[in-house]
């Protein structure tokens, strides 16, 4: 037996004209209906959990998503879970799923980018595949995933890249994992999952702050007395405007993690310059690379290890993992 969990987002919505756009409508059943080939490929129980849109979920919000997902898995009754989300932050909840659960049924996250009302909705066909992900045999052990346009990612490395195209979904630092279609699901990468972190919520606080030419650091300073770490969009490699070093070294002074991510869309930070505000530079000050991540993801990943108390992931200090 699936169960899905409907939480809302485009995959939900109609147009509204009187709202002027698109908003929450369907619920898991209406949708169902919407996709009638769901049930011959498994039972399927509905969930109601939500009706809203991805951008308003909080950190709070997608705890209590991830800890009704490990309840679900916990119950015994269940061979795989699907759970419907906005776009605007399915990343975030397939990361959080990916790092802290640790169940061998699969998890299957999918969504929407056109609604019920549009000619080429590709809801029901997403909400098909994910049933059929869900249920295969073969996507045992391997963790949350996303399915999305006929791909299969996996949870730690999903990434909405297009705003607004179908296939909206993909993995800047690394590869899809697999495919599906009305005949097979099929895997292109072996499973490798890694140990779950295990915090008891989404406690910590980091920010995000993204450097800009002549930055002088006031945006840094100004986050420190009320965040726990903070994730650097840099240039580059992993390079930054030399005002800020100032700031950043008040942050390493303080033991609060730093974390450099860069604004390019593809590649990872890389310190091979060593001049003032250079990659290089920053990491001899305590500053750690991201690793193979955005800089939300980035952020997610710091915000889980330190709400679990697990400084910088327990990873090398080189690398976040």
């Amino acid at each position: 037996m699936i169960h899905i969990l409907f939480t809302g987002g485009t995959i939900s919505m109609r147009r509204d004209s009187a709202a002027g756009g698109n908003v929450p409508a369907h619920g898991g059943d209406a949708l169902l209906a919407l996709a009638p080939g769901v049930e011959r490929i498994a039972p399927v129980r509905v969930e109601d959990w939500a009706r809203r849109p991805a951008c308003h979920f909080g950190l709070g919000d997608l705890w209590r998503l991830r800890e009704r997902v490990r309840e679900i898995a916990a119950g015994g009754d269940a061979t795989g879970i699907v759970v419907t989300h906005g776009t605007d932050t399915l990343e975030e909840s397939a990361y959080l799923m990916a790092r802290t659960l640790d169940t061998t049924i699969p998890v299957v996250l999918t969504g929407a980018m056109r609604t019920a009302d549009d000619p080429d909705w590709d809801g029901a066909a997403n909400l098909t595949d994910a049933v059929r992900v869900a249920a295969s045999p073969l996507s045992r052990g391997r963790g949350a995933l996303v399915v999305f346009a006929g791909s299969i990612w996996r949870g730690e490395d999903a990434v909405k890249v297009e705003a607004t195209a179908l296939a909206a979904f993909g993995a800047p630092h690394d590869v899809r994992t697999g495919a599906v279609s009305a005949h097979a699901v099929d895997y292109e990468l072996a499973a490798h999952p890694r140990a779950p972190l295990s915090p008891r919520g989404l406690t910590a606080r980091v920010a995000l702050v993204a450097l800009v030419p002549g930055d002088d650091g006031a945006l840094l300073d100004a986050a420190l007395p009320s965040h726990d770490g903070v994730v650097l969009i840099a240039f580059g490699s992993g390079n930054a405007p030399p005002g800020i070093v100032p700031a950043l070294r008040r942050w390493t002074d303080s033991g609060k993690p730093v974390v450099l991510a860069t604004r390019c869309a593809l590649g990872q930070v890389t310190p091979l310059y060593a001049f003032e505000g250079g990659g290089a530079q920053l990491v001899r000050l305590g500053v750690r690379p991201a690793g193979p991540r955005t800089a939300w993801q980035a952020r997610m990943e710091l915000c889980i290890a330190l709400s679990a108390g697990v400084p910088y992931g327990g990873e090398p200090q080189h690398d976040l993992p």
